[in-house]
């Protein structure tokens, strides 16, 4: 990750989940707000796991870029057997990769056999894979100093806000704003990374009175003096609240958006009802759901009319 490509490529995958998901989530929710339901995946109508099968794929290709590609063609293990300094960053952000990628992984295997708390577990295993991200980010062997421990720092608070929300998500499976917000996370995570890709490793983008400095194999960004530093910082904070405004209004504004593209009219309808409506164990089982409430509809409007019609023929051929 030490690398332009390296923020860029896994920063790609987080923006893309967490759009997927604020679109799917939005679009339910307004649908149908009584009987919104998420999970830590959205099951997709054509391959219903075509997102777990894309995280595994993007894990994967990761994993074989930061062992033997960057930041050059090399082999991860020295010949002695032992792990290089230089690469040491490398294994820390596999092991990222990995825990996604194990979570993905049993995602499908959970959903396939069903058994009573697969909802619970699979949330389980995507708080835990947010949580050994946050863990190897803080506790990060390099790249904490600088620019870059700022980038990281802010970087942090994403990743702890999915964490926290994914974990709330176990108790709170039915709530909008926790899979809203946990979206929102997500996606912001994905842009930041692809924002430090761009800032930390273009020349022309460095902060003035910074530059580009070769560590040990790896390209760092450094400062002439405390208030070159200190103005970087600055600079990164400036940044980091532009995007957040961007973010957000973004999210709101999508939401206006589909609720007036997909929302309908409340209709009242008996408690007894949504006692009795049993709970949909994925966002495919809520789709179908809003389906056959409107084929039920249908149906019972035609056998309201079968009483007025036996009368009509009564007086005709009476």
């Amino acid at each position: 990750m030490g690398t332009l490509a390296g923020h860029v490529a896994p920063g790609s995958v987080f923006l893309f989940v967490g759009l997927w998901h604020l679109l799917n989530h939005i679009k339910l929710h307004v649908e149908n707000p009584k009987a919104f339901h998420f999970s830590s995946w959205v099951p997709s109508t054509k391959m219903r796991y075509s997102e777990l099968y894309y995280i595994m794929g993007s894990c994967s290709m990761a994993i074989v870029m930061e062992l033997f590609i960057e930041p050059d063609l090399h082999h991860p293990f020295d010949t002695d057997g032992t792990i290089p300094s230089n690469h040491l960053q490398n294994f820390e952000h596999s092991f990222i990769f990995l825990m996604f990628s194990v979570y993905a992984g049993l995602a499908i295997l959970l959903d396939k056999f069903k058994p009573k708390a697969h909802y619970e577990l699979t949330h389980l295993l995507l708080g835990i894979a947010f949580g050994q991200q946050l863990l190897v980010i803080h506790l990060h062997s390099t790249g904490n100093m600088g620019i870059q421990g700022q980038y990281h720092m802010l970087l942090q608070i994403l990743i702890l806000i999915s964490f926290i929300s994914t974990l709330m998500g176990i108790g709170y499976q039915k709530s909008f704003m926790v899979s809203f917000i946990r979206s929102i996370s997500m996606f912001f995570q994905g842009l930041w990374l692809i924002v430090m890709g761009f800032m930390l490793w273009t020349r022309s983008l460095i902060p003035k009175g910074c530059f580009l400095n070769l560590e040990q194999g790896h390209h760092v960004v450094r400062c002439h003096g405390d208030a070159a530093l200190e103005r970087a910082k600055s600079l990164v904070n400036i940044q980091f609240s532009c995007y957040l405004l961007f973010v957000i209004i973004s999210a709101i504004s999508l939401y206006l958006v589909m609720n007036k593209i997909y929302g309908k009219k409340v209709e009242y309808q008996s408690l007894t009802r949504y006692a009795q409506e049993p709970v949909h164990e994925d966002i495919e089982a809520q789709r179908k759901m809003n389906k056959i409430e409107e084929s039920q509809s249908f149906i019972l409007m035609e056998k309201s009319f079968h009483p007025l019609d036996m009368e009509m023929q009564t007086d005709v051929y009476g």
